[in-house]
């Protein structure tokens, strides 16, 4: 028997099948391509995704002849926002939390219901990321899709529908829409009403680990299931990943190193103050819990970036010799800390400023520079923006006792040491980096009675693979050009505006 776990990406989805005891017996990966029609839109296909899911759950279920699937749970990216019509079909790609088209719905959201309020009710602040504003950019500019769509699902309820579940959303997934009241855990009336949408055209909403139904043989033959497999709501992946890492309690942190970089603290009850209010702060997947998120969307895309336009030598270099054209890149790097500062707001800047308009710059560049030079300070400025957000949490209250490192980027120890330094704080790695797929498998398990409870998953599955410390030289050295990095952005938001 084997748990299975789904994570839908925003560049990359991938099906992973696990033993009850976490260790990985099968996991098939694709990248696909985010579509750019226009500066600041940012898209993804929806029929491309599923179809690339669905050959990763083949590909899994193709080895596991002795130990079938009996249960799936999904993971997925929050806000990417898909329109199905009442026929089955996707009425138009679907803008992912990077997507800056709905700037003016997010102000005129803002206005009518106030960015306070707001925050009361759904535990986010505003930003134009939500899936509700990109609902209401369709309204305003394609009234055909807005009013042919049937349902307006994210891509965790909308690859449930794909495997025959009635359309179904958790809390976490749902807190991620704007559109839900984290204080009574359903539909926001006074959301609704303001922008006149029934509720109806959303999935249901259910907590975490909720059985969605049995897949029908149909589908189970198609997808290369063995019969009798259950589907169980997963979660948004941040939480996902952080129940995957074990992060359950009070004090715990999750530090996720994907195509984004999040990191997601777990506090008892919601945050409050005003240091807190540029923060996410909504249910965790462990009943009762919340999770304060520490989100940004300039992570390893920015690798993807300099791999891209500027990579093309590592490239060679790991076609030939057959390996990571990541690791290629980053091998490059020195241990020593960079010359360069580098501003990583490539898709606007992270929680801390929470300014959708800041654009990225890279300052210290002389002839001396090398690509070098450039990727460290790229793995320094991504960790530098996070850091400036734990030191906030910490002067609001939040309590941060143990931080665990999830996603592509853990794999990476030079990277793992440099934010040990840059943090001040000793950072895990676990034996399985992918922790989303392993939360949603846990989800699984638990939601069909493999496990009593979640700290009895987490106590059977996770175990740590090494322990970076930080070194007090370099903490000291980079305490001080995180000093001159947080003058970066204020000197060049206005500036900016302009360009």
């Amino acid at each position: 028997m084997s748990l299975m776990g789904l994570d839908v990406g925003t560049t990359a989805c991938k099906a992973v099948a696990f033993d009850e005891q976490g260790q990985i017996l099968a996991t098939a990966y694709r990248e696909y391509p985010l579509h750019n029609p226009d500066v600041g839109l940012y898209e993804l296909e929806p029929q491309l995704v599923w179809g690339y899911l669905r050959d990763c759950i083949r590909e899994v279920n193709a080895c596991l002849s002795h130990t079938p699937v009996k249960v799936v749970g999904i993971s997925s990216q929050g806000e990417a926002l898909i329109p199905i019509g009442r026929d089955g079909r996707v009425l138009a790609n679907s803008p992912v939390s990077s997507d800056r088209r709905g700037l003016d719905q997010a102000r005129w959201l803002g206005d009518i219901l106030g960015e306070g309020y707001l925050r009361q009710i759904t535990g986010q602040p505003l930003h134009p990321m939500y899936s509700v504003v990109k609902l209401l950019w369709w309204r305003q500019h394609r009234v055909d899709i807005f009013k042919r769509a049937w349902k307006f699902l994210c891509y965790g309820d909308y690859v449930a529908w794909k495997l025959g579940m009635d359309p179904a959303i958790d809390y976490t997934m749902a807190a991620r829409t704007m559109l839900f009241d984290v204080r009574s855990l359903n539909w926001s009336q006074e959301i609704l009403s303001a922008i006149d949408l029934d509720a109806d055209r959303l999935a249901r909403v259910v907590p975490s680990g909720t059985v969605l139904g049995e897949m029908s043989a149909k589908i189970a033959s198609k997808l290369s299931f063995q019969p009798g497999v259950k589907v169980v709501a997963g979660g948004h992946d941040q939480p996902c990943g952080a129940l995957g890492a074990g992060v359950l309690h009070a004090g715990q942190v999750m530090y996720a190193i994907g195509t984004t970089e999040a990191v997601a603290c777990v506090l008892p009850q919601p945050i409050q103050g005003n240091k807190a209010e540029r923060y996410p702060c909504y249910p965790h997947v462990v009943s009762g819990m919340y999770i304060t998120l520490i989100g940004s969307q300039t992570g390893g895309r920015l690798l993807r970036w300099y791999r891209d336009e500027l990579g093309s030598a590592e490239s060679t270099l790991a076609r030939e010799a057959k390996m990571n054209v990541y690791e290629v890149i980053t091998s490059q790097v020195s241990d020593k800390p960079s010359r360069l500062l580098v501003l990583p707001h490539f898709a606007g800047s992270s929680s801390y400023y929470n300014d959708p308009e800041s654009k990225g710059a890279i300052l210290g560049l002389t002839f001396d520079t090398t690509r070098a030079d450039l990727v460290k300070a790229i793995l320094e400025g991504i960790t530098y923006e996070q850091a400036l957000s734990i030191q906030q949490l910490r002067q609001a209250g939040v309590e941060i006792t143990l931080v665990r490192a999830i996603g592509g980027g853990s794999r990476s120890d030079l990277w793992l040491q440099m934010k040990a330094d840059i943090l001040s704080s000793p950072i895990e790695a676990l034996f399985v980096s992918e922790a989303a797929s392993m939360g949603a498998a846990m989800l699984g398990g638990w939601g069909i009675g493999i496990y009593h409870s979640l700290p009895e998953a987490v106590a059977q599955t996770i175990s740590v693979r090494k322990i970076f410390l930080p070194d007090k030289e370099k903490s000291d050295f980079y305490e001080q050009r995180l000093r001159v990095y947080e003058r970066i952005y204020p000197a060049l938001q206005k500036l900016n505006l302009e360009i």
